[in-house]
């Protein structure tokens, strides 16, 4: 392998370090980074140590020069070893130092929820593991990281992640998690336990949506329900989409919590009490935005495919349908008010499900296409029903 090797990624350029530099070869390794440089000369650079081996003074010295020539310089990927160096000869002040993260396999174990930025795993008994498929992904794990204090401190039980890993090419977050199961995992060994975890899965739903929020705490969700509605303006007619859309910005914004992604698989219960987990969806708002997500998981997303539900949580259509149902009883205990939250939740979850279903080429699948004319039959259903989509 060469002693220098480049990449360029979302308009960075990465300086990889591969093996040992030292006085034998340093004025090599910055000739050779001279003329990667030159070659892109307006692109900002990174070193990424994950392949270097070892960093003697006169590899520090190299270090040093691209530090006058750029304030901004950092290094990362570092291991141990080479991380000891720089903080001895005190780098750490000096450059930002990134340690390399630890190495982590997941074959074998066992999977708890998936979505669509990632998924997570049950790592051992005392640890679980959230994947995030997306190359920006550190930015994502410091946010939820940061969601999840903030729920934390609040009252509502979460895993707080605590260490940071990579799963071959995708970063995790690794968090503490004891010998908890998924409500969807306890309705699979004992289907007679649906009303007891139905009960507990409303009551923290309720707690949830009665914690109240600061301004600038989390982010808002009806700007993003927006979003989802003036998405559809080619895909619906004139009347029903204008309708939609002033619905969708005519809803209140309380400063209440809300979870934004509250399955089955994403509350857990441990030693008896339950415990929310996937915190990237946490926001603040209108409380019909987590009973949009909630139909579409059990109920929607199901329509057109019932195995839908068989491959999400292991469970048929008929008990996910009785969980959306207990769930709502529960929660509302006036039947209109249940059926009117029940209604306004659908148009609201069909939007977003068209909307989904569009942007993941739908559009030319036999799937996407009977899931998208589902979405404009059942919006086309509800829309005259309604003036107003919250309650």
């Amino acid at each position: 392998m060469s002693l220098i090797t480049e990449r360029i990624e979302d308009n960075i350029l990465y300086l990889e370090l591969n093996g040992r530099i030292d006085s034998s070869n340093a004025d090599k390794a910055e000739e050779m980074i001279k003329e990667i440089k030159a070659a892109h000369p307006d692109m900002p650079s990174v070193l990424d140590a994950e392949n270097l081996e070892y960093l003697s003074s006169a590899g520090l010295r190299v270090v040093l020069r691209m530090r006058k020539d750029a304030a901004d310089l950092k290094i990362i990927n570092v291991n141990a070893e080479v991380y000891e160096i720089l903080d001895m000869t005190g780098f750490t002040d000096m450059i930002t130092v990134e340690k390399a993260f630890r190495r982590l396999s997941l074959d074998g174990c066992e999977l708890i929820a998936k979505g669509a930025n990632g998924a997570v795993y049950r790592y051992d008994p005392e640890t679980i593991v959230k994947i995030y498929h997306n190359g920006a992904s550190l930015e994502e794990i410091r946010l939820e990281k940061d969601l999840c204090r903030k729920v934390f401190i609040k009252g509502i039980n979460t895993a707080i992640p605590y260490d940071v890993v990579k799963v071959g090419d995708y970063y995790g977050s690794v968090a503490e998690l004891l010998s908890a199961k998924s409500i969807a995992k306890l309705l699979i060994a004992n289907p007679d336990s649906l009303e007891e975890n139905v009960a507990i899965y409303t009551d923290l739903l309720k707690k949830i949506h009665s914690t109240p929020v600061m301004p600038g705490e989390m982010p808002p969700i009806k700007a993003t329900g927006v979003d989802w509605a003036e998405f559809l303006q080619p895909y619906l007619p004139a009347e029903q989409w204008e309708k939609l859309v002033a619905m969708m910005k005519e809803i209140p914004e309380p400063e209440f919590m809300i979870h934004g992604d509250y399955h089955a698989n994403n509350v857990m219960i441990q030693d008896g009490e339950p415990l929310l987990i996937d915190m990237d969806t946490v926001a603040y708002g209108h409380p019909i935005f987590d009973f949009a997500a909630i139909y579409l998981g059990f109920v929607g997303y199901s329509e057109c495919d019932p195995q839908v539900t068989m491959d999400f949580y292991g469970l048929p259509r008929e008990i996910t349908e009785k969980i959306w149902e207990k769930l709502m009883e529960k929660y509302f205990e006036d039947e209109a008010a249940r059926m009117d939250a029940a209604r306004k939740a659908q148009i609201i979850g069909y939007a977003r499900m068209m909307r989904r279903t569009i942007r993941r080429n739908g559009l030319n699948t036999p799937d996407g296409q009977e899931l998208i004319a589902l979405c404009k039959q059942r919006l086309n259903e509800l829309l005259p029903l309604v003036d107003q989509l919250y309650y």
